[in-house]
C-alpha cells in the first residue's frame, strides 16, 4: 500500500481538479464488499466515469502510480465502460487493477491490423490492442477487455491485450475479441489466467510467453483454431490449460486446439472439457511439415465429445500420470533466480503469489 504523494498526480487533475488531488492526500480506504469471492484490500487510486473518483480513465490512473514502485499500488476501477486505449509501462510496475464485476467494468477499444495508421499505412497486428501490459508484477481482477473492431477481411487482427510483462495474471477476467485476442509476447516472461472468459475466432490466443491457464472457459466463434504458441526453443514450456472449459458458438464444428506460429510451439491440455467442436485430429502443422519433430502438442485426462484421443495426429503426445509432477504452476511458471546486495542468486518471487494461487 503506497502512503506517499503520487508525484503523477496532475495527470488526472487535468481531468477533474479536485479528484487527483485527493488521492494524493487522503489515507486509503477499503474496496466494498463483493460477491465473486475474489480477495481484496485496499485502494490507492478510485477511477470513475462519473467523476466520483479520483480519475475519469484508467491511463490516467496508471500515469498517477509511481516509477518502478516496491509496493502494491491498487487502482480501483468504478462499473462503466471506458472507451480508451491503455498502456501500462515497464516503469509501472506492481500494480493491481480491480474492478467488481468484469460484465460491469469494460475497458475498450477497435483499433485493427487493417486501420490506416497516421501515414496511410496498415497499423498492424502489434499495436492493435485495447491494452498493453508491459509493467512486471501486474493483477488485474474482474475486467473486461476487448477490442470492439469486429471481424473480416477488411479488418484482420484485433488484439484486446498485449502481455509483454513477467509475472502478470488475471482473475475472474473477459477477453473479447475475434482474430487475436491475447498476445503473450514476452520470451522468456510467465503469465496466469485464472477463472477467465476468452472468446476469440482465429488463434486468439497467441504468443512466446510460458502461459497458465485454470479453470477457464474458451469460447471458439469460427471453425478455425485456439491457439498459436511462438514458444523459444529453449523454453520447456508454453501454454499449459487446466480444468478448462473449450465451448463453441452456435454453428462452429471444425475447431483445432492449436498450430505453430513458430517451429517449437508447446501446447498442453490437462484435465479440459472439450466439445464436439474440437477436431479429431487435434491438432494442425500450418503447412509446416518440420513442425511435426519441433513442435510439443500433449493432453492428459481430456473429456467431452472433443475429446476422443484414437484420431490424434500422429505427432502430438499423451501424457501419463507421471508425467504431471512437471504440469504444475510452481514448474511451469518459475520465473527464475536472480542476484541480490550479497551476490548470491535467489528465487524471483511472484509479487501477487498469495493472491494468486490460493
Amino acid at each position: 500500500m503506497n502512503m506517499m504523494i503520487f508525484p503523477n498526480a496532475v495527470k488526472c487533475m487535468a481531468l477533474s481538479v479536485t479528484a487527483c488531488l485527493m488521492t494524493a492526500l487522503r489515507p486509503s480506504a477499503a474496496v466494498p464488499d463483493r460477491e465473486s469471492g475474489v480477495r481484496h484490500g485496499e485502494y490507492d487510486i478510485v477511477v470513475a466515469k462519473d467523476g466520483s473518483g479520483d480519475c475519469l480513465t484508467v491511463q490516467d490512473a496508471i500515469d498517477a502510480v509511481p516509477y518502478y514502485s516496491k509496493e502494491e499500488t491498487t487502482i480501483y476501477i468504478r462499473p462503466g465502460t471506458y472507451r480508451e486505449k491503455v498502456t501500462v509501462p515497464a516503469n509501472r510496475q506492481k500494480i493491481r487493477m480491480v474492478g467488481d464485476d468484469a460484465l460491469t467494468t469494460v475497458i475498450t477499444w477497435d483499433d485493427y491490423a487493417l486501420k490506416p495508421d497516421s501515414h496511410g499505412n496498415p497499423m498492424g497486428t502489434s499495436a492493435t490492442s485495447t491494452v498493453f501490459i508491459y509493467g512486471d508484477d501486474f493483477l488485474a481482477e474482474n475486467i473486461t477487455f476487448e477490442n470492439s473492431a469486429g471481424e473480416g477481411r477488411e479488418i484482420a487482427q484485433a488484439c484486446a491485450i498485449t502481455v509483454d510483462a513477467d509475472r502478470a495474471a488475471f482473475l475472474g477476467c473477459r477477453f473479447i475479441a475475434n482474430q487475436d485476442t491475447i498476445y503473450t509476447y514476452g520470451k522468456g516472461q510467465h503469465q496466469y489466467f485464472g477463472n477467465c472468459w476468452i472468446e476469440g475466432t482465429t488463434d486468439f490466443i497467441f504468443g512466446a510467453s510460458t502461459v497458465w491457464f485454470e479453470n477457464c472457459t474458451i469460447l471458439s466463434k469460427k471453425d478455425s483454431y485456439v491457439t498459436a504458441a511462438s514458444t523459444p526453443g529453449d523454453e520447456d514450456f508454453g501454454y499449459v490449460f487446466r480444468g478448462c472449459d473449450l465451448v463453441a458458438a452456435d454453428g462452429v464444428t471444425e475447431v483445432y486446439l492449436g498450430r505453430p506460429w513458430r517451429p517449437y510451439a508447446r501446447t498442453v491440455f490437462v484435465g479440459c472439457r472439450m466439445g464436439a467442436h474440437i477436431r479429431p485430429e487435434g491438432w494442425h502443422d500450418w503447412g509446416k511439415e518440420y513442425a511435426h519433430g519441433t513442435t510439443y502438442y500433449a493432453e492428459y485426462g481430456s473429456t467431452g465429445p472433443g475429446a476422443e484421443q484414437a484420431e490424434r495426429v500422429d505427432w502430438s503426445h499423451r501424457l501419463e500420470e507421471k508425467d504431471l509432477d512437471e504440469y504444475v504452476p510452481e514448474r511451469v511458471l518459475d520465473a527464475g533466480t536472480e542476484i541480490d546486495r550479497n551476490g548470491v542468486a535467489v528465487p524471483v518471487k511472484w509479487f501477487f503469489a498469495d493472491r494468486i494461487f490460493k
